[in-house]
Protein backbone atom coordinates (compact mmCIF):
# COMPACT_ATOMS: atom_id res chain seq x y z
CA UNK A 1 0.00 0.00 0.00
CA UNK A 2 1.21 3.03 -0.87
CA UNK A 3 2.49 6.16 1.83
CA UNK A 4 3.82 3.20 3.90
CA UNK A 5 6.87 4.18 5.95
CA UNK A 6 9.24 1.73 8.41
CA UNK A 7 9.57 2.42 11.38
CA UNK A 8 13.15 2.18 11.26
CA UNK A 9 13.23 5.20 9.59
CA UNK A 10 12.84 7.14 12.44
CA UNK A 11 15.76 7.72 14.06
CA UNK A 12 14.65 8.33 17.91
CA UNK A 13 12.49 4.77 17.47
CA UNK A 14 15.68 3.40 16.01
CA UNK A 15 17.92 3.99 18.97
CA UNK A 16 15.23 2.89 21.29
CA UNK A 17 14.77 -0.40 19.13
CA UNK A 18 18.51 -0.41 18.97
CA UNK A 19 18.52 0.11 23.09
CA UNK A 20 15.97 -2.84 23.44
CA UNK A 21 17.64 -5.72 21.06
CA UNK A 22 20.88 -4.96 23.09
CA UNK A 23 19.12 -4.50 26.18
CA UNK A 24 17.40 -8.25 25.46
CA UNK A 25 20.66 -9.81 24.24
CA UNK A 26 22.40 -8.78 27.72
CA UNK A 27 19.22 -10.66 29.58
CA UNK A 28 20.18 -13.57 27.39
CA UNK A 29 23.42 -13.98 27.93
CA UNK A 30 22.89 -13.93 32.27
CA UNK A 31 20.18 -16.28 31.98
CA UNK A 32 22.51 -19.08 30.72
CA UNK A 33 24.69 -17.83 33.35
CA UNK A 34 22.36 -18.10 35.73
CA UNK A 35 21.82 -21.35 35.53
CA UNK A 36 25.58 -22.15 35.70
CA UNK A 37 25.93 -20.40 38.64
CA UNK A 38 22.53 -22.26 40.53
CA UNK A 39 23.77 -25.60 39.36
CA UNK A 40 27.60 -24.18 40.96
CA UNK A 41 25.70 -23.48 44.08
CA UNK A 42 22.83 -25.93 44.22
CA UNK A 43 23.88 -28.90 42.11
CA UNK A 44 21.24 -31.18 41.46
CA UNK A 45 18.71 -28.96 43.07
CA UNK A 46 19.50 -26.22 40.27
CA UNK A 47 16.15 -26.64 38.74
CA UNK A 48 14.34 -25.69 41.88
CA UNK A 49 16.69 -22.77 42.55
CA UNK A 50 15.93 -21.50 39.18
CA UNK A 51 11.89 -22.33 39.72
CA UNK A 52 11.73 -20.19 42.42
CA UNK A 53 14.15 -17.74 40.83
CA UNK A 54 11.46 -17.16 37.83
CA UNK A 55 8.25 -17.44 40.56
CA UNK A 56 9.84 -14.44 42.42
CA UNK A 57 10.59 -12.39 39.08
CA UNK A 58 7.01 -12.64 38.54
CA UNK A 59 5.76 -11.52 41.78
CA UNK A 60 7.86 -8.67 40.92
CA UNK A 61 6.77 -7.96 37.51
CA UNK A 62 2.51 -8.55 38.74
CA UNK A 63 3.46 -6.17 42.01
CA UNK A 64 5.67 -3.12 41.22
CA UNK A 65 4.77 -2.57 37.33
CA UNK A 66 1.26 -1.05 38.21
CA UNK A 67 3.03 0.81 41.55
CA UNK A 68 5.74 2.36 38.85
CA UNK A 69 3.38 2.89 36.08
CA UNK A 70 1.17 5.01 39.08
CA UNK A 71 3.51 7.89 39.70
CA UNK A 72 5.76 7.69 36.58
CA UNK A 73 4.39 10.71 35.12
CA UNK A 74 5.82 12.61 38.27
CA UNK A 75 9.06 11.76 36.57
CA UNK A 76 11.29 13.03 33.06
CA UNK A 77 10.40 10.04 31.11
CA UNK A 78 14.16 9.81 29.90
CA UNK A 79 15.87 10.55 33.51
CA UNK A 80 14.02 7.73 34.52
CA UNK A 81 14.66 5.38 31.52
CA UNK A 82 18.24 5.80 32.26
CA UNK A 83 18.18 5.90 35.88
CA UNK A 84 16.63 2.42 36.10
CA UNK A 85 18.99 1.22 33.19
CA UNK A 86 22.15 2.20 35.70
CA UNK A 87 20.33 0.50 38.60
CA UNK A 88 20.00 -2.71 36.28
CA UNK A 89 23.79 -2.80 35.13
CA UNK A 90 25.03 -2.11 38.62
CA UNK A 91 22.37 -5.24 39.70
CA UNK A 92 23.67 -7.64 36.88
CA UNK A 93 27.05 -6.73 38.06
CA UNK A 94 26.62 -8.20 41.89
CA UNK A 95 25.96 -11.38 40.34
CA UNK A 96 29.52 -12.90 39.78
CA UNK A 97 30.34 -12.16 43.69
CA UNK A 98 26.95 -14.49 45.05
CA UNK A 99 28.28 -16.96 47.02
CA UNK A 100 24.75 -18.20 48.44
CA UNK A 101 21.38 -19.39 47.03
CA UNK A 102 19.42 -16.72 48.87
CA UNK A 103 21.43 -14.00 47.16
CA UNK A 104 20.35 -15.37 44.08
CA UNK A 105 16.92 -14.72 45.22
CA UNK A 106 17.45 -10.86 46.73
CA UNK A 107 19.15 -9.91 43.17
CA UNK A 108 16.73 -11.48 40.80
CA UNK A 109 13.87 -10.00 43.23
CA UNK A 110 15.47 -6.16 42.67
CA UNK A 111 16.56 -6.85 39.29
CA UNK A 112 12.97 -7.38 38.35
CA UNK A 113 11.39 -4.83 40.71
CA UNK A 114 13.49 -2.35 38.00
CA UNK A 115 12.63 -4.10 34.86
CA UNK A 116 9.55 -3.85 35.98
CA UNK A 117 9.61 -0.25 35.98
CA UNK A 118 11.43 -0.22 32.90
CA UNK A 119 9.53 -2.47 30.39
CA UNK A 120 6.23 -0.61 30.75
CA UNK A 121 7.52 3.43 30.84
CA UNK A 122 9.30 1.90 27.60
CA UNK A 123 6.50 0.82 25.72
CA UNK A 124 4.22 3.41 26.36
CA UNK A 125 6.95 5.98 24.79
CA UNK A 126 6.48 4.37 21.79
CA UNK A 127 3.51 5.79 21.04
CA UNK A 128 3.88 9.32 21.78
CA UNK A 129 7.34 8.72 19.02
CA UNK A 130 5.01 7.06 16.16
CA UNK A 131 1.76 8.26 15.88
CA UNK A 132 0.67 6.71 12.80
CA UNK A 133 -1.30 3.39 13.63
CA UNK A 134 -0.12 1.50 10.38
CA UNK A 135 4.02 2.40 11.44
CA UNK A 136 3.04 1.72 15.43
CA UNK A 137 2.41 -2.07 14.42
CA UNK A 138 5.48 -2.44 12.42
CA UNK A 139 6.74 -1.09 15.45
CA UNK A 140 5.11 -3.52 17.45
CA UNK A 141 6.42 -6.11 14.96
CA UNK A 142 9.54 -5.16 15.87
CA UNK A 143 9.53 -5.54 19.16
CA UNK A 144 7.78 -8.94 19.42
CA UNK A 145 11.14 -10.15 16.72
CA UNK A 146 13.19 -8.68 18.84
CA UNK A 147 12.14 -11.06 21.70
CA UNK A 148 12.12 -14.05 19.20
CA UNK A 149 15.43 -13.45 18.50
CA UNK A 150 16.86 -12.94 21.71
CA UNK A 151 14.98 -16.65 23.05
CA UNK A 152 17.07 -18.00 19.76
CA UNK A 153 20.36 -16.27 19.45
CA UNK A 154 21.27 -15.51 23.59
CA UNK A 155 21.93 -19.38 24.08
CA UNK A 156 24.08 -19.52 20.99
CA UNK A 157 26.14 -16.44 21.56
CA UNK A 158 26.67 -17.63 25.27
CA UNK A 159 27.40 -20.91 24.08
CA UNK A 160 30.15 -19.47 22.21
CA UNK A 161 31.42 -16.65 24.33
CA UNK A 162 31.90 -19.73 27.11
CA UNK A 163 34.62 -21.14 25.01
CA UNK A 164 36.72 -18.01 25.97
CA UNK A 165 35.75 -17.11 29.06
CA UNK A 166 34.07 -17.86 32.09
CA UNK A 167 30.18 -17.81 32.89
CA UNK A 168 30.98 -14.65 35.08
CA UNK A 169 31.76 -12.68 32.05
CA UNK A 170 28.12 -12.74 30.90
CA UNK A 171 27.24 -11.07 33.85
CA UNK A 172 29.32 -8.42 32.89
CA UNK A 173 27.99 -8.23 29.20
CA UNK A 174 24.99 -7.80 30.53
CA UNK A 175 25.78 -5.14 32.57
CA UNK A 176 27.64 -3.38 29.21
CA UNK A 177 24.25 -4.14 27.52
CA UNK A 178 22.20 -1.86 29.93
CA UNK A 179 24.63 1.17 30.10
CA UNK A 180 24.82 1.08 26.40
CA UNK A 181 20.98 0.92 26.57
CA UNK A 182 20.94 3.74 28.82
CA UNK A 183 23.27 5.72 26.36
CA UNK A 184 21.28 5.84 22.81
CA UNK A 185 18.32 6.53 25.56
CA UNK A 186 20.04 9.44 26.50
CA UNK A 187 20.47 10.38 22.72
CA UNK A 188 17.07 10.06 21.77
CA UNK A 189 14.50 13.01 21.72
CA UNK A 190 11.65 11.85 23.86
CA UNK A 191 8.56 14.02 23.64
CA UNK A 192 6.96 15.61 26.36
CA UNK A 193 4.49 14.10 28.74
CA UNK A 194 1.15 15.99 28.73
CA UNK A 195 0.47 17.08 32.32
CA UNK A 196 -1.25 14.36 33.67
CA UNK A 197 -5.20 15.38 34.74
CA UNK A 198 -6.24 12.75 37.09
CA UNK A 199 -8.29 13.13 40.77
CA UNK A 200 -7.31 10.98 44.03
CA UNK A 201 -4.58 9.89 46.22
CA UNK A 202 -0.93 8.13 46.12
CA UNK A 203 -3.17 4.84 45.90
CA UNK A 204 -5.33 5.91 43.75
CA UNK A 205 -2.43 6.81 40.90
CA UNK A 206 -1.21 3.44 41.95
CA UNK A 207 -4.32 1.43 40.99
CA UNK A 208 -5.67 3.99 37.90
CA UNK A 209 -3.88 1.97 35.48
CA UNK A 210 -5.46 -1.62 36.58
CA UNK A 211 -8.98 -0.27 37.57
CA UNK A 212 -9.36 1.76 34.05
CA UNK A 213 -7.99 -1.42 32.33
CA UNK A 214 -10.26 -3.91 34.05
CA UNK A 215 -13.26 -1.43 33.09
CA UNK A 216 -12.53 -1.32 29.41
CA UNK A 217 -14.56 -4.21 27.24
CA UNK A 218 -12.19 -4.48 24.84
CA UNK A 219 -8.86 -4.90 27.54
CA UNK A 220 -10.89 -7.33 29.60
CA UNK A 221 -11.37 -9.42 26.29
CA UNK A 222 -8.08 -9.06 25.39
CA UNK A 223 -6.56 -10.02 28.74
CA UNK A 224 -8.61 -13.34 28.88
CA UNK A 225 -7.16 -14.33 25.69
CA UNK A 226 -3.93 -13.87 27.50
CA UNK A 227 -5.11 -16.12 29.78
CA UNK A 228 -4.93 -18.65 26.64
CA UNK A 229 -1.31 -17.09 25.95
CA UNK A 230 -0.48 -17.95 29.01
CA UNK A 231 -1.11 -21.80 29.04
CA UNK A 232 0.11 -22.40 25.74
CA UNK A 233 3.49 -21.08 26.38
CA UNK A 234 3.76 -22.26 29.72
CA UNK A 235 2.75 -25.69 28.31
CA UNK A 236 5.97 -25.66 25.40
CA UNK A 237 8.43 -24.14 27.86
CA UNK A 238 8.14 -26.00 30.66
CA UNK A 239 7.50 -29.46 29.20
CA UNK A 240 8.88 -29.83 26.08
CA UNK A 241 12.00 -31.17 27.97
CA UNK A 242 9.98 -33.73 29.69
CA UNK A 243 7.73 -34.96 26.16
CA UNK A 244 10.86 -34.50 24.17
CA UNK A 245 13.57 -36.38 26.17
CA UNK A 246 10.89 -39.19 28.86
CA UNK A 247 8.94 -39.71 25.99
CA UNK A 248 10.05 -39.82 22.81
CA UNK A 249 13.60 -40.24 24.15
CA UNK A 250 15.23 -37.80 22.58
CA UNK A 251 18.93 -35.49 22.89
CA UNK A 252 19.12 -32.13 24.59
CA UNK A 253 19.39 -31.08 20.93
CA UNK A 254 16.35 -32.11 19.86
CA UNK A 255 14.61 -30.15 22.46
CA UNK A 256 16.43 -26.82 21.58
CA UNK A 257 15.13 -27.77 18.35
CA UNK A 258 11.68 -27.94 19.19
CA UNK A 259 11.69 -25.10 20.91
CA UNK A 260 13.17 -23.49 18.45
CA UNK A 261 9.75 -24.12 16.48
CA UNK A 262 7.76 -22.46 18.48
CA UNK A 263 9.92 -19.46 18.16
CA UNK A 264 10.24 -19.66 14.09
CA UNK A 265 6.44 -19.92 14.30
CA UNK A 266 6.13 -16.89 16.46
CA UNK A 267 8.56 -15.00 14.15
CA UNK A 268 6.69 -15.91 11.11
CA UNK A 269 3.53 -14.30 12.80
CA UNK A 270 5.35 -11.03 13.97
CA UNK A 271 6.47 -10.74 10.29
CA UNK A 272 3.29 -11.12 9.06
CA UNK A 273 0.96 -9.65 10.94
CA UNK A 274 1.34 -5.94 9.76
CA UNK A 275 0.12 -6.64 6.75
CA UNK A 276 -2.75 -8.62 8.04
CA UNK A 277 -4.02 -5.94 10.18
CA UNK A 278 -4.61 -3.61 7.39
CA UNK A 279 -7.24 -5.59 5.98
CA UNK A 280 -8.84 -6.73 9.42
CA UNK A 281 -9.55 -5.62 13.30
CA UNK A 282 -7.56 -6.72 16.53
CA UNK A 283 -10.17 -9.15 17.78
CA UNK A 284 -10.64 -11.19 14.79
CA UNK A 285 -6.49 -11.50 14.53
CA UNK A 286 -6.10 -12.50 18.23
CA UNK A 287 -9.17 -15.22 18.53
CA UNK A 288 -7.70 -16.97 15.15
CA UNK A 289 -4.32 -16.80 17.41
CA UNK A 290 -6.27 -18.58 20.57
CA UNK A 291 -7.77 -21.17 17.74
CA UNK A 292 -4.33 -21.91 16.52
CA UNK A 293 -3.07 -22.68 20.30
CA UNK A 294 -6.12 -24.80 20.90
CA UNK A 295 -5.69 -26.79 18.05
CA UNK A 296 -1.89 -27.03 18.86
CA UNK A 297 -2.32 -28.02 22.26
CA UNK A 298 -5.11 -30.61 21.53
CA UNK A 299 -3.06 -32.36 18.75
CA UNK A 300 -0.21 -33.15 21.46
CA UNK A 301 -2.90 -35.54 23.14
CA UNK A 302 -2.55 -38.02 19.81
CA UNK A 303 1.20 -38.57 21.23
CA UNK A 304 2.67 -37.23 18.02
CA UNK A 305 6.32 -38.31 16.79
CA UNK A 306 9.15 -36.26 16.44
CA UNK A 307 8.79 -35.33 13.44
CA UNK A 308 5.33 -34.20 13.58
CA UNK A 309 6.62 -32.24 17.09
CA UNK A 310 8.24 -29.31 15.22
CA UNK A 311 5.28 -28.24 13.50
CA UNK A 312 2.67 -28.62 16.32
CA UNK A 313 4.94 -26.71 18.46
CA UNK A 314 5.45 -24.28 15.28
CA UNK A 315 1.70 -23.48 14.84
CA UNK A 316 1.69 -23.08 18.66
CA UNK A 317 4.42 -20.20 18.15
CA UNK A 318 2.27 -18.90 15.97
CA UNK A 319 -0.82 -18.55 17.90
CA UNK A 320 0.66 -16.78 20.96
CA UNK A 321 2.66 -14.26 18.42
CA UNK A 322 -0.97 -13.87 16.60
CA UNK A 323 -1.81 -12.09 20.16
CA UNK A 324 0.39 -10.71 21.68
CA UNK A 325 2.02 -8.64 19.25
CA UNK A 326 -1.31 -6.33 18.44
CA UNK A 327 -1.31 -6.13 22.11
CA UNK A 328 0.30 -2.50 22.10
CA UNK A 329 -2.84 -1.25 19.53
CA UNK A 330 -5.52 -2.21 21.62
CA UNK A 331 -4.06 -0.90 24.95
CA UNK A 332 -2.47 2.38 22.74
CA UNK A 333 -6.04 3.11 21.60
CA UNK A 334 -7.92 2.33 24.75
CA UNK A 335 -6.02 5.17 27.02
CA UNK A 336 -5.63 8.72 26.92
CA UNK A 337 -1.95 10.20 26.09
CA UNK A 338 -1.01 10.87 29.43
CA UNK A 339 -2.83 7.73 31.28
CA UNK A 340 -1.06 5.57 28.54
CA UNK A 341 1.72 4.62 31.10
CA UNK A 342 -0.35 3.65 33.84
CA UNK A 343 -2.50 1.13 30.91
CA UNK A 344 0.90 -0.24 29.70
CA UNK A 345 1.87 -0.89 33.48
CA UNK A 346 -1.74 -2.53 34.27
CA UNK A 347 -1.21 -4.96 31.01
CA UNK A 348 2.73 -5.95 32.50
CA UNK A 349 1.25 -6.76 35.43
CA UNK A 350 -1.66 -8.47 34.59
CA UNK A 351 -0.52 -10.19 31.77
CA UNK A 352 2.31 -11.62 33.93
CA UNK A 353 -0.20 -12.69 36.89
CA UNK A 354 -1.28 -14.98 34.01
CA UNK A 355 1.98 -16.70 33.57
CA UNK A 356 2.51 -16.76 37.23
CA UNK A 357 -0.34 -18.97 37.64
CA UNK A 358 0.07 -20.71 34.45
CA UNK A 359 3.46 -22.09 35.20
CA UNK A 360 3.24 -24.56 37.83
CA UNK A 361 0.01 -25.37 36.68
CA UNK A 362 1.39 -26.86 33.62
CA UNK A 363 4.75 -28.44 35.45
CA UNK A 364 2.19 -29.73 38.43
CA UNK A 365 -0.39 -31.25 35.80
CA UNK A 366 2.36 -32.24 33.71
CA UNK A 367 4.04 -34.79 36.53
CA UNK A 368 0.48 -35.64 37.63
CA UNK A 369 -1.84 -36.36 34.45
CA UNK A 370 0.53 -37.04 31.96
CA UNK A 371 1.94 -34.74 29.07
CA UNK A 372 -0.55 -35.62 26.73
CA UNK A 373 -3.65 -35.64 29.31
CA UNK A 374 -2.25 -31.77 30.44
CA UNK A 375 -2.15 -30.86 26.84
CA UNK A 376 -6.05 -31.96 26.36
CA UNK A 377 -6.67 -30.21 29.37
CA UNK A 378 -4.88 -27.33 28.24
CA UNK A 379 -6.15 -26.95 24.94
CA UNK A 380 -9.68 -26.54 25.73
CA UNK A 381 -9.00 -24.48 28.59
CA UNK A 382 -7.73 -22.17 26.02
CA UNK A 383 -10.45 -22.52 23.70
CA UNK A 384 -13.05 -21.82 26.48
CA UNK A 385 -10.93 -18.92 27.20
CA UNK A 386 -11.14 -17.66 23.63
CA UNK A 387 -14.52 -18.22 23.89
CA UNK A 388 -15.18 -15.79 26.56
CA UNK A 389 -13.09 -13.02 25.10
CA UNK A 390 -14.96 -13.06 21.96
CA UNK A 391 -18.21 -12.46 24.76
CA UNK A 392 -16.14 -9.84 26.97
CA UNK A 393 -15.04 -7.90 23.82
CA UNK A 394 -18.01 -6.83 21.79
CA UNK A 395 -17.86 -7.29 17.79
CA UNK A 396 -19.01 -3.98 17.29
CA UNK A 397 -16.55 -2.32 19.12
CA UNK A 398 -16.68 1.82 18.24
CA UNK A 399 -13.93 4.35 19.51
CA UNK A 400 -16.18 7.15 19.50
CA UNK A 401 -19.07 6.73 21.81
CA UNK A 402 -22.15 9.17 23.12
CA UNK A 403 -22.43 9.31 26.84
CA UNK A 404 -23.41 11.57 29.47
CA UNK A 405 -22.11 13.18 32.53
CA UNK A 406 -23.51 14.15 35.37
CA UNK A 407 -23.16 17.88 37.61
CA UNK A 408 -19.93 17.78 39.51
CA UNK A 409 -17.90 20.33 41.18
CA UNK A 410 -13.90 18.88 42.24
CA UNK A 411 -10.86 20.78 42.27
CA UNK A 412 -7.94 19.23 40.27
CA UNK A 413 -5.13 20.47 38.21
CA UNK A 414 -6.62 20.95 34.30
CA UNK A 415 -6.15 22.88 30.99
CA UNK A 416 -8.87 24.23 29.64
CA UNK A 417 -10.15 21.37 27.00
CA UNK A 418 -13.67 19.78 26.25
CA UNK A 419 -14.58 18.99 29.99
CA UNK A 420 -13.42 22.27 31.37
CA UNK A 421 -14.91 24.94 29.51
CA UNK A 422 -15.27 27.78 32.30
CA UNK A 423 -14.64 31.22 32.85
CA UNK A 424 -12.55 32.58 35.58
CA UNK A 425 -10.23 35.64 37.01
CA UNK A 426 -7.20 36.46 34.86
CA UNK A 427 -4.78 35.92 37.47
CA UNK A 428 -5.47 32.19 36.78
CA UNK A 429 -6.13 31.77 32.90
CA UNK A 430 -3.28 30.39 32.69
CA UNK A 431 -2.47 27.04 29.93
CA UNK A 432 -2.49 24.53 33.52
CA UNK A 433 -4.13 25.65 36.54
CA UNK A 434 -6.12 24.23 39.48
CA UNK A 435 -9.04 25.32 41.66
CA UNK A 436 -12.36 24.23 42.63
CA UNK A 437 -14.96 24.40 39.38
CA UNK A 438 -18.29 22.80 38.40
CA UNK A 439 -19.43 20.44 35.40
CA UNK A 440 -22.98 20.78 34.20
CA UNK A 441 -24.67 17.98 33.19
CA UNK A 442 -24.22 17.26 29.60
CA UNK A 443 -23.87 14.23 26.93
CA UNK A 444 -21.59 14.27 23.88
CA UNK A 445 -19.55 12.10 21.56
CA UNK A 446 -15.92 11.72 21.38
CA UNK A 447 -13.32 8.95 21.64
CA UNK A 448 -14.03 7.13 24.97
CA UNK A 449 -11.59 5.86 27.59
CA UNK A 450 -11.72 5.39 31.13
CA UNK A 451 -10.19 8.40 33.18
CA UNK A 452 -10.57 11.09 35.70
CA UNK A 453 -13.82 12.16 33.83
CA UNK A 454 -14.68 8.73 32.87
CA UNK A 455 -15.32 6.33 35.40
CA UNK A 456 -17.56 3.97 33.98
CA UNK A 457 -17.66 2.46 30.39
CA UNK A 458 -21.10 3.44 28.89
CA UNK A 459 -24.36 0.95 28.91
Amino acid sequence: MSGYRSPLANAEFRRLFSAQVIALVGTGLATVALTLLAYDLAGGNAGVVLGKALAIKMVAYVVFAPVVGGIAHRFNRKPLLISLDLIRAMIVLAMPFVTQVWHIYVLIFLLNVFSAGFKPVFQSTIPDIIADEREYTRALSYSRLAYDLENLLSPMMAGFALLFFSYSALFVANSVAFLISAFLILFTVLPRAEPIDRLGGVWNEISFGVRGYLKTPRLRGMLTLYLGVACASAMIIVNTVVYVREQLGGSASEVALALAASGAGSMLAALTLPKVLDYTNDRTVMLWGCVCMSAGLIAIYTNPSYLVVLPIWFVIGIGWSVVQTPAGRVVNRSSSATDRTSYFSAQFALTHACWMFAYPIAGLAGAALGIGTTALILGIAVALFAFLGALIWPRRDPLVLEHSHAALSHQHGHTHNEHHKHSHNADDNSASHSHGHQHTSFSHSHVFVIDSHHPRWPD
